[in-house]
């Protein structure tokens, strides 16, 4: 789809943690922003690199009971469901919102959203796992609801189950031609949170960054 081919290399829209992180909703429920690839690798050299860590255990609960309301009374969930229909008549709605939806992980068309699952690109459990530990409820419950970078994502459900808390070392979308937009957006979403990466998640990103 048109806007997943869509680049801007413009400000982060993400709000760093000098101070609390506050839930917004976007403005307009523009589609994530995801940086060039050769943005990505520049942004990528700047992270730092260090193995996953996990002083405590990490549970979801710690970033997410339930998805955030909005003003307008529209969920996470809505508002992601929302952007990503390509039905013009969902817009401003948060039930029953129609389809058709492509999900862009397999490039399967659902009619229905209860075949959709809300993705984490960057799952929860490795933002814990790379500095997430680290912050404060507020903070991770902002993550987990953050629709002001490429973090969140309608896809098929099945196949959000399949990648559960893998990184693009262990696991990259079967739609090859996607697999450059993941890359893009997987770092923009550590970059703008301060997360580390491991080596062999470097390896996977750089590696695919330099074949976009």
């Amino acid at each position: 789809m048109i806007r997943y081919l869509c680049r801007s290399v413009g400000a982060l829209l993400v709000a760093t943690f000098a101070g609390l992180v506050a839930i917004s909703e976007p403005a307009g429920a523009e589609p994530p922003n995801i940086p060039s690839a050769n943005a990505a690798l520049a942004m990528l050299e700047s992270l730092t690199f260090a193995p996953e860590f996990r002083p405590s255990r990490y549970s979801r609960g710690q970033f997410l009971s339930r998805w955030a309301t909005f003003g307008g009374g529209c969920t996470t969930r809505a508002l992601v469901l929302q952007r990503d229909s390509e039905n013009v008549g969902a817009k401003g709605r948060c039930t029953r919102i129609p389809g058709p939806w492509l999900s862009p992980y397999d490039g399967i068309i659902h009619e229905s959203s209860a075949d959709l699952e809300i993705d984490h690109l960057v799952p929860l459990a490795e933002a814990w796992s790379s500095g997430a530990w680290a912050w404060t409820g507020t903070q991770r419950r902002a993550f987990a609801n953050d629709l002001q970078s490429p973090e969140l994502w309608a896809v098929t459900g099945a196949l959000n189950q399949e990648k559960v808390a893998r990184d693009p070392a262990e696991w990259m979308p079967p739609l090859s031609s996607f697999r450059c937009t993941y890359a893009e957006a997987w770092v923009q979403v550590k970059y703008s949170y301060r997360l580390t990466v491991d080596e062999a998640e470097k390896l996977a990103l750089s590696g695919q960054l330099a074949r976009c």
